[in-house]
């Protein structure tokens, strides 16, 4: 058998999950600021190495991470109030209506309503004044613009007629703007190119403040685990610039939708309703769409996630206008090639495999030439009846074992309610009782076999259900959860120095 493309995971360690609108903040959503910072001061000392966190674009319907208006944008809602306030845009007094909002969840309804004005009036301040640098930043914001055009541009001419459009997605604009090609054409206005700066500037804060976090978190020997969703949204920069490269008739309209058959989440699958790539016309020139969007994935993260890695294998194919993803085939991905594309361009890329579902022989034989970790899963290994992968001692050295992911339940919610024969055999398998069955899923998945161990900061709570990020399948209500300070520091006083010794004793110290 040849090498694997990709070999890099060889040291044992451990990490948290935790998305950053989940993290403390005073200003109604967690942000890139002292909260973050609280939390990478807290895995220092509890000997984790490693902070995974979904991707970072900006959300559309749903608030959803993983349907963004751009593959390569940041989410402005990230953005931390504190330097701005420092470098007088914004008066302190300003933000007391964003901190009115709550803080045990995110309200977006509410924040969109207060946040976006609020930033508006900072970018105002700053072109009035005639500013053209954040104190500390590495780049001008002029500067920032121009290294970033490659996307920058058709982002914010995107975000700009959405606008202009009440909000509406890009296939139901006006004819003459519903082609990026055709809009490019047409000359913008003085008020759409004061809109598009705004838009740009909102991009500077978030990419600006992104590197002071991430150098923080390096500095104290953590490392960032970002996410690549494999799909992108319909209503997304991405598809209205680049329709060649999906699955549309002419009207822009997808002719095939992604999702997954039915499984463990959905009698019905998961009708998620983003558009099928066109791969044959990304082969032509060479995967170039992916590997700039890898590249942008490398400035905000050490090791990113593939996100349903199985897609580049094969895909679940449904006709638009379907109900729910029954009614679908497995069509072919662009396979072995794309990875080694990506190699020759990104030979130090660090990547792991999300190969969770229904998993294929030709799937895992691809996992294999490509060389990446897969996943494996606690909460979905205690089936009495089964010899399953996700069982500790099938897990492999290359791979990374979580307690849960972001759409699981708590590890204490999934418990209580678990079908009496799965709660006996992981009690028996584990030799526990089961009265503090977070803390024993994260000892067995430090004791795993597997090179890496993450669980969600709920486990390291020991929370339940109500602290449950996302339910698959739903719309609405998902991605709200929040942490509190005193929350991070009760784990400080009470498990930093256990943490540290399981890490310890597991060899899973930096």
């Amino acid at each position: 058998m040849s090498k694997p493309l990709f070999s890099w995971l060889s040291q044992r360690s451990a990490g948290l999950f935790c998305h950053i609108t989940s993290l403390p903040s005073a200003t109604g959503i967690g942000n890139l600021g002292a909260g973050a910072r609280q939390l990478i001061d807290l895995l220092q000392q509890c000997g984790i190495r490693q902070w995974q966190f979904c991707p970072l674009g900006p959300t559309g319907y749903g608030d959803s991470p993983y349907q963004s208006y751009s593959a390569f944008a940041g989410n402005p809602l990230l953005i931390d109030w504190q330097p701005l306030v420092d470098a007088g845009w914004v008066e302190d007094a300003a933000l007391e209506r964003l901190r009115r909002l709550p803080h045990e969840q995110t309200d977006y309804p509410e924040l969109e309503k207060h946040f976006h004005p609020l930033l508006r009036q900072t970018y105002e301040r700053f072109e009035a004044h005639g500013e053209s640098h954040l104190p500390g930043a590495e780049l001008g914001f002029d500067d920032f613009c121009e290294a970033e055009k490659s996307w920058l541009k058709a982002y914010c001419r995107f975000m700009t007629l959405k606008q202009k459009h009440a909000d509406l997605p890009w296939y139901e604009w006006s004819a003459r703007h519903r082609s990026f090609t055709k809009d490019s054409q047409i000359k913008a206005s003085s008020e759409e190119d004061a809109e598009a700066r705004y838009h740009a500037f909102s991009q500077y804060l978030f990419f600006s403040q992104f590197q002071w976090l991430r150098r923080y978190a390096n500095e104290h020997a953590v490392e960032l685990i970002g996410d690549i969703p494999i799909f992108v949204a319909l209503d997304s920069t991405d598809v209205w610039a680049n329709p060649e490269l999906f699955q549309l008739d002419k009207q822009g309209r997808p002719t095939h939708v992604a999702g997954v058959p039915p499984d463990y989440f959905s009698a019905d699958g998961q009708l998620w309703g983003n558009p099928l790539y066109d791969w044959p016309r990304h082969a032509e020139d060479g995967y170039s769409w992916w590997l700039r969007r890898f590249e942008a994935n490398a400035k905000l993260a050490d090791i990113v996630r593939i996100d349903h890695f199985r897609g580049f294998e094969s895909h679940w194919s449904v006709s638009a206008g379907e109900e729910n993803a029954r009614n679908g085939t497995w069509e072919a991905g662009p396979g072995l090639a794309f990875f080694q594309t990506l190699q020759a361009k990104l030979p130090d890329a660090r990547l792991i495999a999300e190969d969770l579902g229904e998993i294929s022989p030709q799937v895992r034989e691809l996992l294999m030439q490509t060389g990446l970790p897969g996943m494996a899963v606690l909460q979905f290994a205690f089936d009495p009846g089964d010899d399953s992968l996700f069982l500790p001692h099938n897990h492999a050295a290359n791979s990374v074992v979580y307690t849960g992911t972001h759409d699981n339940d708590t590890t204490r919610g999934w418990y209580r309610q678990a079908p009496e024969p799965i709660g006996d055999f992981t009690r028996r398998y584990l030799g526990v009782a089961g009265d503090s069955i977070a803390w024993d899923l994260i000892r067995t998945a430090y004791r795993s076999p597997a090179r890496i161990a993450i669980a969600p900061l709920q486990d390291f709570l020991n929370l339940d259900s109500e602290a449950r990020f996302n339910r698959p399948g739903t719309a609405m209500g998902n991605w709200r959860w929040r942490c509190q300070t005193w929350q991070l520091e009760q784990m400080r006083r009470q498990s930093a120095h256990y943490l540290s010794e399981i890490a310890q004793l597991y060899r899973r110290l930096p």
